[in-house]
Order: C-alpha cells, then structure tokens, then sequence
C-alpha cells in the first residue's frame, strides 16, 4: 500500500514540472558526484542485525499466552506486517487468499494459492520444519473451505477465531461463511499486545533507523543553498540515506506550505529566511523511524524564533510526562497546554494532531499519544513525540523524535534540535 508519504513524494515530482535539477538524482549518473557532506557518510548497513527464527518462535509462543488469556481458540494472518512480525514471510497476493492460522494449542497451518505452494514453502521454512501444514487450493475451488477444514482438524471448528485487523472484508466475509460454525472476533490483543512491547533486540533496529535518519537530515541540511525546489531536498535525503546503507527518505515543505502538517504538493523553492520542514524515516530490518525538523536558511524572524521555542518546550514537557503507569493522554495534554499557554489555543487551533503515535514495524502503530485515551504507559512501548504549531499563511515549526518508554522514564533516540539556524548540533 502507498503511505502518505510515499504519495506526497511522488505526486510532487509530478507537479514540479520545471525547476532545479535534483542534485541526488543527478548522482545516479557515474559521473556525477554527491555534496561533499552526503559522500562523505559511511554505511552503518552492518549495524542492522536480523531478528532470528527463535525470536520469531518466542512471539508465536507470546501470542499463545494472549490467546490463551482472550479466550481465542486461533488467530488467523494474512499478508502484511503482523505476518511479518511472527514469520518473517513476505507476502502479495491481490485477491487470492494466503493465511496462517495459529491456533492456541497444536501447530500452525497455511492456506495457499496451489501454483503459489514453492515460494510458500521456501519462506515458512524460515520459521517451520519442512512439514508445515500447507493446505492447497486450484484457481476454481473455495479458499475459504480449506480454513473451515484446518479448523475442523484442530478441534476447534466452533471455537473463537481472532482475525488480524487488516483483513479485508472480503476475506473476512468468506472465512466466516465457510466456518459458519467458528466465532469470528478481533486478533487485535493478541497482535497489538505482542507488538507494543518491544524486545531489546527491536529498540536497537529503531534506535539505528532514528540516528540514520537524523544523519542524513544532518548531511543534507549541510548542502541546501537558496533556489533549490522541495524536491531537491527530497532527493538529497534520499540520497544520504542510501550512503548510509538504508532506504529512506522525507517530505519537505517550505514557508507557508509547512503550516499544513502533512504538506502540499505545490511546488516550492527555498529562499533565505523560509521555514523548510522536513518529516521522513527509513527502515532498519524492518523497524521504522520518523523523524521530523525545522530550521531557517539564513535569518529566521522573532515570531518564527519564539514558535520554535514553544514547540522545543511542549517536546521537552511530553518527554518529561511519559512514563510506566502514565495514560497515553496525558503524554499528549502535557505538550499541549505548554502551546495553549504560549497562546497558541484552545485545543487543535494551531496543534491540530495528536502529540504522538506508537511505532514499530509500522511507522503508525498502537497505541496513540492523543486525548482520552486511557492505555496506560509500559516500559518498552515506542512513540513519537511530535508537537508543533501551525500558522495558515505564514509557517509551521513541528520537532519529531522517536522516543522509547524505560523502565522509569522515556528517552528519545535522537538529540533534540537546538535552533531554527542550528537544527543538529553535534549531529
């Protein structure tokens, strides 16, 4: 599926039409030669290690407790991150269905596609012995009937069956039909509750995507001059992030167009004096970061200087607020009245977003750092911690950083920025 980001990228490549010729796009050439700021990085790829098969399994197993303690019988995976998380198995498929049921009690099975049944193999392999229970299907029979049979093997064809949240409908619909007899409910505390909790293998994947990340910010920052359009800068991060050893990449919005927090695909060109604001991320095996900055090319003016310290304050006031036992709410209502306060109120006038959401494998996942949401804080949930104010017409400030849940605390990954004029530091 595009995300947001991807489309915003794409989308104003398209709507740029004329302009600056991307610097990093132009070093695609093998004649062509980076910034000196962007060669000179060095690929922190060997930082990254897999997850194992046995970190693999103890989830399985993890989930089994959850199921176990939600009176689920199994829980059923179909493409998609969660498949991911528990397998490692990469999976597409349109309309056909492929699914890994794992019940609480027995071994897992998978349905699949019959002309599919080599690649699905070749990948459960990574998690399962060579006699997993593969159940095949021709393109004229019902998919669905081979889970209600799977089911009935295992005892449990009029038991409580979670289905991961991504499921489409019509998977959803016709699994229910097929095992009429089964109860169909959320897998959502199993997987979400497997998820949030991050092993220390996990928070150091994520502490490495974050300091890439604010690397090639850095690098790129360095080699930005006036005239050079949104796109320019896009590519530059890209670029950085690929000298690095990683894929990754940033929206970039630029004066009046950086008060819209998700941005815009008008064109924009940087001149001394505009707020430019980037908001990006890579991935490190799997594991997400997404980080945002603003600063000023040249001067910035009182009221941009005074924005970016309400913002840094709020940041600081989240941080500070978030601990085991703290709900998700307050985490937000702490950076918040710092901007109400400022003047920049009531409620989402000028912070219009929550203050923060959990993240993984996926750069949005449970929970949420937003108004009345009770969950209460644990140690090695994720988050990131993004206020900012927004001003239609004139600019937006928003400082992101991705932030781990200790044991009695939080810290972020990242440094947080220092300025408008010196948005890394040491970085």
């Amino acid at each position: 599926m595009i995300s947001r980001r991807r489309f915003l990228q794409s989308s104003a490549v398209v709507a740029a039409g004329t302009g600056v010729l991307p610097l990093a796009l132009a070093a695609k050439d093998a004649k062509a030669s980076l910034p000196a700021s962007i060669a000179a990085l060095k690929s922190l790829r060997e930082q990254a290690k897999p997850i194992t098969t046995a970190e693999r399994l103890q989830r399985i197993e993890r989930a089994r407790q959850l199921m176990a303690q939600n009176a689920l019988d199994a829980i059923l995976l179909m493409e998609g991150t969660s498949l991911r998380y528990f397998t490692g198995i990469r999976w597409w498929g349109g309309e056909r269905l492929f699914a890994m049921v794992v019940p609480v009690k027995g071994e897992p099975f998978y349905v699949c596609p019959a002309f599919e049944e080599g690649r699905a193999r070749e990948q459960i392999a990574h998690i399962a012995a060579d006699q997993a229970d593969v159940r095949t299907w021709q393109e004229d029979e019902n998919p669905y009937q081979r889970v209600a049979q799977g089911l009935l093997d295992r005892g449990i064809s009029t038991g409580k069956l979670g289905l991961e949240e991504t499921v489409r409908f019509v998977f959803a619909d016709g699994i229910g039909t097929a095992a009429a007899g089964a109860k169909i409910a959320s897998a959502t505390p199993v997987t979400a509750g497997c998820r949030t909790i991050k092993s220390d293998h996990e928070i150091a994947l994520m502490r490495l995507a974050a300091q890439v990340t604010l690397a090639a910010y850095a690098a790129t920052w360095r080699a930005l001059k006036p005239g050079m359009t949104q796109n320019d800068v896009a590519a530059l991060v890209s670029a950085a992030h690929s000298q690095l050893g990683f894929e990754g990449g940033a929206d970039v919005q630029v004066g009046e167009f950086s008060a819209l927090p998700h941005g815009s695909i008008t064109p924009q060109v940087i001149r001394e004096g505009t707020i430019v604001l980037m908001d990006g991320g890579c991935n490190a095996e799997g594991y997400a970061s997404d980080i945002s900055r603003t600063f000023v090319l040249g001067k910035p003016t009182d009221k941009m200087k005074q924005v970016f310290e309400i913002v840094h304050r709020a940041q600081s006031a989240a941080l500070a607020a978030a601990r085991p036992g703290v709900e998700c709410g307050a985490v937000d209502a702490a950076a918040r009245k710092v901007i109400t306060d400022a003047g920049y109120g009531p409620d989402y006038a000028h912070f219009s977003h929550r203050v923060g959401h959990g993240m993984g494998m996926d750069g949005h996942e449970w929970p949420y750092l937003v108004r009345g949401n009770p969950t209460k804080l644990a140690a090695n949930m994720t988050f990131s911690d993004e206020p900012g104010i927004y001003i239609r017409g004139e600019f937006g400030v928003r400082l992101e950083d991705d932030m781990h849940i200790t044991e009695n605390g939080a810290e972020l990954f990242t440094p947080q920025s220092p300025s408008l004029v010196d948005p890394f530091g040491k970085a």
